[in-house]
């Protein structure tokens, strides 16, 4: 069975870009191939202007992957964890600790910054995985169901944070199954189905002819 079949995708860059589709259309592989952790049969995958097949390590140093069950090093705290991860990509230890306290700030996780990630809560664990992906301050960031877990005031934290990003020229890709997110924050939304592209344009543009974005998405991915 193939998993995605023959998937046409350009992302620009500074943009937010929903990628949608019913369980197995193929959207987690999709991205696990963008970040190098599974390979194409065919076909080529360019990042920020880089082969990613002939350049993986190039590729990879300018992208963070935040899957939807993160594993974060349970016996760590979070500012340790932000350490550990800020040394991987080699941040310089000044501006990594700056960037830890600042996004510990911006995701409310002052009260838990030296408890050991073994006791947050799955809400908490999730944001620490994002500050986690942000640390390195990636051209391109890649998440798949992000807000999983997420009280309302952080799920608007995360969207926030976000469109911020783009607006500073970084690139996001997403996918969710919460269509009002992808309709209120995307840029532009990608609809697959058994590994093709079926639908692709602004919410405005899917959702037109007084239709909503959930109208049109049940009508072509179930």
């Amino acid at each position: 069975m193939t998993a995605v079949d023959g998937l046409d995708l350009h992302i620009r860059q500074g943009e937010l870009y929903a990628l949608l589709g019913p369980n197995g259309a193929g959207k987690t592989t999709t991205l696990r191939m963008v970040v190098g952790l599974e390979a194409p049969d065919s076909g080529r995958i360019e990042v920020c202007g880089i082969d990613a097949l002939a350049e993986p390590l190039a590729a990879k140093a300018r992208i963070a992957w935040l899957p939807d069950d993160p594993l974060l090093y349970d016996k760590l705290t979070p500012m340790e964890y932000l350490a550990f991860v800020a040394g991987l990509w080699a941040v310089p230890g000044a501006v990594a600790r700056a960037r830890a306290e600042a996004l510990v700030v911006q995701l409310g996780l002052e009260e838990k910054r030296d408890a050991r990630c073994e006791g947050l809560s799955r809400g908490q664990r999730q944001k620490v995985a994002l500050a986690g992906a942000l640390i390195h301050e990636p051209e391109l960031l890649i998440l798949d169901e992000p807000l999983t877990g997420l009280d309302a005031a952080a799920a608007r934290t995360v969207k926030d944070m976000l469109r911020a990003r783009t607006r500073a020229g970084g690139t996001v890709i997403l996918t969710t199954h919460i269509l009002e997110v992808a309709e209120r924050l995307a840029d532009r939304i990608g609809i697959i189905r058994a590994g093709r592209l079926i639908a692709e344009g602004t919410p405005q543009a899917l959702a037109a002819d007084g239709e909503t974005l959930e109208d049109v998405f049940l009508a072509l991915a179930t």
